[in-house]
């Protein structure tokens, strides 16, 4: 009988369906080849390599598409690293007290990570460079590798900001466009099957989330009046009635499921893309005559967006954003110490990460391990807490780490060490950008030969250097499970059930907002709670997803809870597409009938939050059956039958 992997590993180690981002994998070759070049022609090919780590780390953060966020992104983890190499070189050597500085570093590293994107990797590079600065000896003095660090960081930023002067707002108006082509692709699917309508439906999320984050963070340094931030962000704002439209359409609708509707958006798409405006910036849309209010609605939202992409001047109509302007820095730096000191995940987070990181230390202090920092930076890449599922990743990282030292024997056996080593930098380093978004065994196997490489630049050992880093980097991932995992039970279960809860009585929120007393005065509000609510949904998905990588029985209790995350799902729906019937015509619904959806979606949600497993409970609620609110009934109904606290 043939082995068969089990499911949950299947779906760890299946890769992510990703483009490939030519741009940065340039980049990447570029940065990563340039600095061993330099040092090779001039004799110091050392000095050079540790440019080149520099780089590698700044190649790992270069992810973002707008200009100022690579600033972010790039610029300030480097500092962070340059910090970690500099505390990890002064107590190289030196046992214990390496011991009880890098756990010091480790702490505050996963207490750190717990803020954000940018923290996160600012943590990463911190404790990264501390455990190669002690397990190293690098060139003095003191300031030196540092330094040289810090320059391949800024050499990465350098390449990253060429095109700025000539492409300034491109990032922010492609991702603009994206969001419209999105949308075009949920008129596509409306009133087809289910899944597909939902999937689209996750893509104009996601593109919305990134069009506002980086029209937003621009908007936030911007000094004073930009026409053309303004003209971008009215654009973006003019998706959302379309969004909207689209729920109505897939629920009611009939000619707005025809192809020339989806075929309208992608030209106003297109006209974005390219910076048109004016009278003929777009042909007037040759829309199907409507036949009731969904059909009414997907109109309005239309011809109102293409309005706005027309208009010339960004002074003719309103540009204030439906998420708000983002808190000024001094808010959101107190806001990140708060979550950073009072947070008790932070510091659970903080804890294990210290704790791994000290028995990684303490034990290569102890057992005579050839170069024995590897095990500590197994440590390091693995119990990454906000990075997903440490079980899983443990073993990706051992299947990652075995393909990238063959790799790397393969080049150390066969490649002369000297000037060789530049045409395979360029290779290998533009491999870890290309294939890092596909997962985080592909990106070990990537990264792997390139650290070893380097590593092998400063030491000469050659293709011995392969089989102590393999062991190395076994007996990290065994601490790691051990220590990191198995003795923390919090990490065997998932969030699904908390989050879902959270997302269902936001749903009660909303449901009031759109139906209650005052509705018609809280649009800007019900828009804001639709959005949050899309993303907490969005977050439940990534929980989901996670906990599907966790072995049993984790992983089997986390699918139970799939059908009730579409249920969810499908009340949002139903909720926008009655508010948009009743904002085109349909009768509005008693306030007593939403007050009563709006209880039994709490109760529901109250639920939740002690359960740890399904129970069918049935739940009929009374109302009108022809009224704008009898879908909404029916999916509250169904959400209640497939779920309760139990």
């Amino acid at each position: 009988m043939p082995l068969v992997p089990p499911p949950w590993l299947v779906r760890s180690l299946k890769p992510a369906a990703a483009p490939v981002p030519w741009p940065a994998v340039l980049r990447a070759g570029v940065a990563l080849a340039l600095p061993l070049a330099v040092g090779t022609a001039a004799g110091q090919p050392a000095l050079g390599a540790l440019v080149s780590m520099g780089a590698l780390s700044g190649v790992i953060g270069d992810t973002a598409d707008a200009y100022r966020m690579r600033i972010l992104n790039i610029a300030v983890p480097q500092v962070f690293g340059a910090l970690g190499v500099l505390i990890g070189s002064q107590v190289y050597g030196q046992g214990w007290v390496a011991v009880l500085a890098l756990t010091l570093v480790a702490l505050v590293s996963g207490m750190i990570s717990s803020v954000g994107a940018v923290a996160s990797t600012s943590g990463l590079l911190l404790l990264l460079n501390a455990v190669i600065g002690a397990g190293l000896p690098l060139p003095g003095p003191w300031w030196k590798a540092p330094l040289l660090l810090a320059l391949g960081g800024l050499l990465v930023l350098a390449l990253a900001l060429l095109g700025w002067p000539w492409r300034r707002s491109g990032p922010e108006r492609a991702a603009v466009a994206d969001t419209y082509r999105t949308a075009a692709d949920l008129f596509a699917a409306a009133g087809g099957p289910g899944e597909v309508y939902s999937a689209r439906r996750q893509d104009v999320t996601r593109s919305l989330d990134t069009a506002y984050d980086l029209v937003l963070a621009r908007r936030a340094r911007s000094h004073g009046r930009t026409d053309s931030l303004v003209r971008l962000l009215a654009q973006l704002n003019a998706v959302i009635p379309l969004v909207e439209a689209a729920a109505a359409a897939h629920l009611y609708g009939a000619p707005s499921r025809r192809p020339e509707i989806a075929a309208a958006v992608r030209q106003l798409a297109d006209a974005v893309a390219e910076a048109r405006r004016g009278p003929d910036a777009v042909p007037a849309p040759a829309l199907p005559e409507p036949l009731g209010p969904a059909d009414r609605a997907v109109e309005a939202a239309l011809r109102h967006t293409a309005d706005v992409v027309r208009t010339a001047e960004p002074d003719s109509y309103p540009a204030d954003d439906r998420l708000g302007r983002p808190a000024p820095p001094r808010v959101r730096l107190r806001r990140a110490a708060r979550t950073v000191l009072l947070s008790g995940a932070s510091w659970r987070y903080g804890l294990r990460l210290a704790l791994c990181i000290g028995i990684a230390q303490a034990l290569v202090s102890l057992v005579a391990v050839p170069r024995s920092y590897w095990v500590a930076l197994t440590v390091t890449f693995v119990l990454k807490p906000d990075f997903g599922s440490v079980f899983s990743r443990a073993l990706l990282r051992a299947v990652g780490t075995v393909v990238g030292l063959l790799v790397a024997a393969g080049v150390l056996a066969q490649v002369p060490r000297g000037w060789w080593d530049v045409p395979v930098m360029v290779v290998l380093g533009a491999l870890v950008p290309a294939v890092s978004a596909r997962g985080y065994a592909f990106q070990t196997a990537a990264v792997t030969p390139v650290i070893l490489l380097l590593s092998d630049t400063l030491n000469h050992q050659g293709v011995g250097l392969v089989w102590p880093r393999l062991l190395d980097s076994l007996l990290g991932c065994a601490i790691v499970v051990v220590a990191g995992y198995l003795l923390w039970p919090e990490s065997w279960g998932t969030r699904v059930a908390d989050r879902l809860a959270e997302a269902i009585e936001d749903t009660a929120r909303y449901v009031e907002c759109a139906f209650g007393p005052g509705a018609e005065a809280h649009q800007g509000e019900r828009v804001r709670l639709r959005r949050r609510l899309y993303r907490d949904l969005a977050q439940v998905r990534s929980e989901f997803q996670r906990a599907l990588t966790e072995p049993p029985p984790t992983g089997r209790r986390a699918a139970a809870w799939w059908p009730l995350v579409v249920a969810v799902e499908r009340i949002v729906d139903a909720t926008t597409a009655a508010r948009v019937r009743v904002n085109h015509g349909a009768a509005p619904p008693r306030p007593e009938e939403a007050a009563e959806i709006a209880a039994q979606l709490r109760e529901l949600g109250g639920g939740l939050r002690d359960a740890t497993t399904l129970v069918e409970v049935r739940a009929a609620l009374g109302g009108d059956e022809e009224g704008v609110l009898a879908p909404l009934r029916q999916e509250v109904g169904a959400a209640r039958a497939v779920s309760s606290g139990g």
